[in-house]
């Protein structure tokens, strides 16, 4: 391979060594972590997936903002507190969390593998 292909795979890789690092101040959780959290009232727990996944199943205390509304709704959040996010696998609250992280959220969970692996 020429030292043009080594850059470019160099670059390749770093572009996606980053994309799928996780974000400081974003920890990812599970379903467990995120049900012992219920009792403490300083987490606000936040379901990104849209009204009709919602209604179909859900859990309290999850409140339905989905993610196409998250950039709008953010502000009725109190930044102060932790935000648990979930979705159906774990994607959509992913960026959910980053968007969040972006608007000066500190302390994010995202819930791994979403409503598909609650128990």
């Amino acid at each position: 391979m020429s030292v043009i292909q080594w850059i470019i795979l160099i670059v390749i890789i770093a572009f996606f060594g980053f994309r799928f690092m996780p974000v400081k101040g974003i920890m990812n959780i599970s379903v467990q972590e995120a049900k012992n959290k219920f009792k403490d009232h300083n987490v606000q727990f936040i379901d990104v997936r849209t009204p009709g996944e919602y209604k179909a199943n859900h859990r309290k205390p999850f409140k339905n903002i989905p993610l196409s509304n998250l950039t709008r709704e953010a502000g009725s959040l109190d930044k102060e507190k932790e935000v648990v996010v979930i979705c159906q696998s774990g994607m959509r609250s992913a960026k959910a969390a980053k968007i969040l992280k972006k608007q000066g959220f500190q302390k994010i969970s995202n819930v791994k593998g979403g409503m598909g692996a609650w128990i």
